[in-house]
């Protein structure tokens, strides 16, 4: 048992952090933006809630945070009231935001600079992921500070590995991201052309879901894609800022995106038609108007 904190309890982070004390049997502390949702936390699981990143990561010996992006990252680490300023040395700080590698690399050269850890750790599974403990993890950091942290992350997790050097495990995310859009692209489209063909489309499923065109977001999401329904899931305004992350990196790297641009400007397409909470497999929408 450790004694921890958990900086960000949105979709994400409540159940994660529910799981590190449920699984993982550690003492918990959490912050959150607004106060009355780390209340609720606390009323469900136990623990404690604290006013300031700084007060919760206060005597931890591991700090985790997913929040929004790289500016709220900088805020509850190296902010006026950030847990940099409250972490002990020989701590670690694993950060579960979906962020820049270029703002790992900053946080990592601050925490080294403090004597505590850092680890890029974002998640990929979504909330049903996070609410099931089963989310892969894709980390970048030091290995030694990965395997004393590596046992604490399994507590939401069903697969956790070390990618390389801070900045590997966004790095990684992006690459994820960038396989996700285009498959639902694809997706969207083979079962458009099924249904303006008319064929059952469950019949079609049931048939190339045992091929090579097999996916998770085939098998998870055909059926709701179909009916048009998507509240539910990754929102698409998330996956909008993920692809402006992966295509910010492209830049600077000199990676060729042209497909993920395409379809970063198709989930523009679906905010303007006011799904920017459905789920990213609401790329079928646009097909359908």
């Amino acid at each position: 048992m450790a004694k921890v904190a958990f900086i960000g309890l949105g979709v994400m982070g409540y159940p994660m952090a529910g799981h590190l004390k449920a699984r993982g049997g550690h003492e918990l502390t959490v912050y959150n933006r607004t106060a009355a949702k780390a209340e609720q936390w606390v009323k469900q699981h136990g623990g404690t809630a604290a006013p300031t990143p700084k007060a919760a990561a206060a005597g931890c010996d591991f700090v985790f945070a997913c929040v929004g992006n790289d500016d709220d990252l900088r805020a509850v680490t190296t902010g006026p009231d950030g847990a940099f300023h409250g972490m002990k040395k020989g701590a670690i700080f694993i950060d579960n935001t979906t962020a820049s590698a270029n703002v790992a690399r900053e946080l990592k050269a601050a925490a080294d600079k403090l004597g505590i850890g850092f680890l890029d750790a974002p998640v990929s599974g979504g909330q049903a992921g996070a609410e099931n403990g089963a989310l892969t993890v894709m980390v970048g950091g030091d290995p030694e500070t990965y395997a004393r942290a590596e046992p604490v992350i399994k507590a939401y997790a069903k697969m956790v590995g070390l990618m390389g050097p801070s900045g590997a495990g966004q790095l990684t995310k992006m690459v994820n991201q960038i396989c996700i859009a285009g498959l639902l692209q694809g997706l969207s489209e083979g079962i458009h052309m099924a249904m303006k063909a008319g064929l059952d489309v469950e019949k079609v499923i049931g048939v190339i879901s045992k091929g090579a065109a097999q996916s998770w977001q085939m098998e998870n999401r055909w059926k709701t894609m179909s009916e048009g329904k998507f509240d539910f899931g990754f929102a698409v305004d998330w996956m909008r800022k993920d692809l402006s992350i992966c295509l910010d990196e492209a830049r600077s790297n000199g990676a060729h995106l042209p497909v993920t641009a395409l379809v970063d400007q198709f989930y523009s397409d679906i905010q303007s038609m006011g799904g920017n909470r459905w789920d990213t497999s609401s790329l079928i929408a646009r097909l359908q108007r």
